[in-house]
């Protein structure tokens, strides 16, 4: 299974985990010219950003490791850029990541950090 497809079962799966857990899913894959957000999502009035990474193994460090200062800098102009495009850009939000545990048996672990980043 090729990298993409890892990603795309993983963000599947952080996206059910999610609605699961009362979030609504208001967009997958939001691309604009500053990047892209995997899943942007609202749960109790703040609209939540989630950058989802997924892997088979921790051999080359934890998936959270992967979201480096210039990608979070990525992540925070593109939801500007979204919650100027809903003409609310003083929305309550907050920048999540998820990692996704592709465990060999087809099943997934999870870690949500919440609050991962911001300014």
């Amino acid at each position: 299974m090729n990298h993409i497809k890892v990603g795309n079962i993983g963000e599947q799966a952080a996206a059910d985990l999610f609605q699961q857990a009362g979030y609504t899913i208001l967009a997958k894959k939001f691309r604009s010219r500053t990047g892209e957000i995997d899943i942007i999502a609202k749960h109790r009035g703040t609209i939540v950003f989630v950058e989802v990474k997924t892997r088979r193994s921790t051999s080359f460090g934890f998936p959270a490791e992967a979201v480096t200062y210039t990608k979070q800098q990525k992540i925070i102009k593109t939801a500007l850029c979204y919650l100027n495009m809903i003409q609310q850009p003083d929305s309550s939000c907050r920048f999540d990541v998820v990692e996704v545990f592709l465990l060999p048996d087809g099943n997934f672990n999870y870690n949500h950090i919440i609050n991962a980043f911001g300014r």
